[in-house]
């Protein structure tokens, strides 16, 4: 689902306050109030050292899995290349998933009504390049204002490269992670100290918090204290489900799930009843806010 036009940035402080009189949830532009947001985990786009899938089965894929979020009810879908594994992280060497990149995610844009976004793992920022391509909305970033030591080597801050391609004629939303799991800090900063200046010098439209690796959840402690140290608005990005949702519906902005859906592993293909399971309590919870 494509839209042309531009958005103004930090359009995310407003809100709608909670029935509990908590603060108000900052709204994030295209995506809306506490949006639920699907990952479709692609099998192996290939490279010169593995086999990957044709194009057509990659196409199909996706479009089968984002069709089980939105029947579901979910708001948006990420498509990544999480089959990539391990990922490169020498942005220059690599044009051939950026291309089918695009063409996945455009045919998905197509098929289903949701948002749709873009991640290139590992921290590519030429999921703008796709994502525009495909006349999708959003992309996430892994590492847009830090440094950050990861298994496939250092990931670099992406938000200069980010600014460039943000003069194309249409502008992409960008949820940046910060602290991002399966990596290590590679400064003494602080976890607020990034989300800081993410919001006020890094371009970017929200924050992603994250746990230590694939599936394992932040502790709501930790996104307050981030959402408290920033106005943009802060997602939940791992470790999400059914049965904790309401730990984090208080203190997140939005919520990104993966690995929670699926049948059997990050890998395997989503599990419909999970994905309704889910989006069927967070709708309950957003219809006793006001207003909502």
């Amino acid at each position: 689902m494509s839209e042309s036009s531009a958005m103004p940035r930090q359009q995310g402080v407003v809100g709608v306050r909670t029935e509990d009189g908590a603060e108000p949830s900052r709204m994030i532009p295209k995506l809306g109030y506490k949006p639920l947001i699907g990952v479709v985990h692609l099998p192996p786009i290939g490279r010169g050292y593995r086999f990957g899938a044709s194009v057509e089965d990659l196409v199909d894929y996706a479009v089968a899995e984002a069709g089980k979020l939105e029947s579901a009810g979910f708001d948006a879908v990420i498509v990544e290349n999480y089959g990539d594994a391990p990922f490169e992280v020498a942005w220059d060497d690599d044009s051939l998933t950026v291309a089918v990149m695009a063409v996945v995610a455009r045919e998905v844009s197509r098929a289903v009504s949701l948002r749709v976004g873009v991640n290139i793992l590992r921290n590519d920022y030429r999921s703008l390049v796709s994502a525009y391509a495909a006349s999708a909305d959003f992309v996430r970033v892994n590492s847009v204002c830090e440094h950050r030591y990861a298994p496939e080597g250092l990931l670099r801050p992406a938000a200069p490269a980010i600014a460039s391609l943000q003069r194309l004629p249409r502008r992409l939303l960008v949820l940046a992670d910060i602290g991002v799991k399966h990596s290590w800090e590679a400064s003494a900063a602080s976890l607020d100290d990034v989300a800081v200046e993410c919001g006020e010098r890094g371009g970017v439209d929200a924050v992603i918090v994250t746990g230590g690796r694939t599936g394992m959840p932040p502790s709501p402690g930790m996104v307050a204290a981030v959402r408290s140290s920033t106005r943009l608005p802060v997602l939940v990005g791992s470790g999400l489900t059914a049965e904790n949702l309401a730990a984090y519906y208080g203190v997140a902005d939005g919520f990104i799930v993966g690995s929670y859906l699926k049948m059997s592993g990050t890998a395997s293909p989503i599990n419909p009843e999970k994905a309704m399971r889910l989006a069927s309590k967070l709708r309950e919870m957003r219809s006793r806010d006001s207003g909502v």
